[in-house]
């Protein structure tokens, strides 16, 4: 198990060492050398867990999905390690703990900051946190792919469609993974930078909006997004992680394929379209709606960031939408749109059978050939479940600390789906830097669980407290 750990790693610790080294590049080239020693710390430090990939042999062996669920949690535990060091190195003096939970914040892609004002940080600094979520998203990417065995044959479909599970392949295809990942940041990037945003925010943000995370480099939305257009653009661009990473790929493609081939992305489409038509026909004509846009797209793409004249009163609508989430493969969390859709397809069938017994429905979703199995429900009812009793745990945790329990309870929705607080859930006043150390290890352990399909929380659960 720890051999393959190391193995699967490897390839993030290099990662970690070549942003180190850009960050290094970055800081002696606009003369930032306020925090350029806690990047050369970090990049020496990084190389040690090389040097044992050095002498380190490939095992053929073939690996258990217990391996693969404990390799992926340990990456969420140790790869955040280096990824602290520049804070905790930086001159702004920050207790390890809070370098720590600020690098799994950003790593699993969540947005909570122990930093207040961030324009008083480096710029090296901010693109060094920007950094960490499209590291986090790229690792979460490959994890799905990683722990493929334990989600149901229709899910893995989205994957199959234009992936190769064989070995002997892997590599080729995490390549493949990778270039589209990056392919799209760029795209991004060039996007914002069409519509006049400042090259050093577009950088940030196109590594944030790719991997559905919550650091922003400035202090808040509206004084980078001071026009119409802009608002759009951007409310445009954070679909792209609510999306699957191969929804442009499957556009191109379906004509040769089928409308089957983009089923799941058919589903998101008329989901979203829903929505808009919902909120636009029943919220208040006063309100600009691009605003509410804005807000819609955070939500479903579990980014969560908004303006300050979001309306607050759609704080609990909102929450849904987080809850909800997004595609299979995508850097979204979330329970995921077609695991609810088939949950709830699959209870009305039963009723129904139950009602009408001498009747035979077929549990099988639109553009779909595959009839679905009662076990791959099981697995969205247990996933719902642990969601449910995790949600209770953390809301009970956390309003001990002195929050009240609706603070406790949106937080904890928060936290369990990876989304940053802000003013359309009106959480955006939470100071995490002031918050006590027992909040924050229970915190950094729910975002982390958040990030990891819950399903395999139990599998672990099982292999390991219940043996018989």
């Amino acid at each position: 198990m720890l051999n393959f750990t190391i193995y699967y790693l490897r390839f993030f610790y290099i990662l970690i060492c070549i942003l180190c080294f850009s960050n290094i590049l970055y800081s002696y080239y606009f003369d930032l050398y306020l925090n350029v020693d806690s990047y050369f710390y970090t990049l020496l430090l990084s190389t040690i867990p090389l040097l044992s990939f050095l002498v380190q042999k490939k095992n053929m062996v073939k690996i258990s999905i217990y391996s693969k669920i404990v390799a992926v949690i340990l990456g969420y535990i140790l790869l955040p390690l280096f990824i602290a060091l520049p804070y905790y190195f930086s001159i702004y003096n920050i207790t390890f703990l809070n370098a720590y939970f600020e690098s799994v914040s950003g790593f699993t892609s969540t947005g909570f900051t122990v930093f207040e004002n961030i324009k008083h940080l480096d710029e090296s600094l901010i693109l060094w946190r920007s950094s960490s979520q499209w590291l986090g998203g790229l690792y979460f990417l490959f994890s799905i792919i990683l722990l493929i065995d334990i989600f149901d044959d229709n899910l893995k479909k989205t994957l199959t469609n234009f992936l190769s599970f064989n070995s002997t392949e892997i590599f080729k295809q995490s390549v493949k993974i990778f270039i589209f990942y990056s392919l799209l940041t760029v795209i991004i990037f060039i996007v914002l930078n069409l519509f006049d945003f400042r090259s050093f925010i577009s950088l940030n943000l196109s590594m944030t909006l790719i991997s559905s995370g919550g650091f922003l480099p400035i202090n808040n939305l509206e004084s980078i997004l001071n026009s119409q257009t802009k608002l759009i653009i951007f409310s445009l661009l954070m679909l792209i992680s609510f999306f699957s990473l191969f929804f442009l790929y499957n556009l191109l493609v379906y004509k040769k394929r089928g409308i089957k081939f983009i089923q799941e992305d058919i589903y998101l489409i008329a989901y979203l379209i829903t929505l808009i038509f919902f909120f636009f026909l029943f919220i208040d004509k006063d309100i600009n709606f691009s605003i509410i846009f804005l807000s819609i797209s955070s939500s479903i793409s579990n980014i969560g960031v908004s303006l300050k004249n979001t309306p607050q009163y759609l704080s609990f609508i909102f929450l849904i939408l987080i809850i909800i989430g997004g595609s299979f493969f995508s850097t979204s969390s979330g329970l995921r749109f077609l695991k609810l859709v088939s949950l709830f397809n699959f209870s009305i069938n039963e009723i129904i059978s139950n009602a009408k017994p001498k009747n035979v429905f077929i549990n099988k979703l639109f553009f779909s050939e595959k009839i679905m199995e009662k076990s791959d429900f099981y697995k969205y009812f247990l996933s719902i479940l642990i969601f449910i009793i995790s949600l209770i745990f953390l809301s009970t945790i956390i309003s001990i600390s002195g929050l009240s329990f609706e603070q406790s309870f949106k937080l904890s929705i928060l936290t369990l789906m990876n989304t940053v607080n802000s003013h359309m859930t009106e959480l955006n006043a939470l100071d995490f830097e002031q918050m006590g150390n027992f909040v924050k290890y229970f915190l950094i352990l729910f975002m982390i669980i958040g990030r990891v399909e819950l399903i395999s929380i139990l599998i672990i659960f099982k292999k390991f407290f219940l043996k018989n």
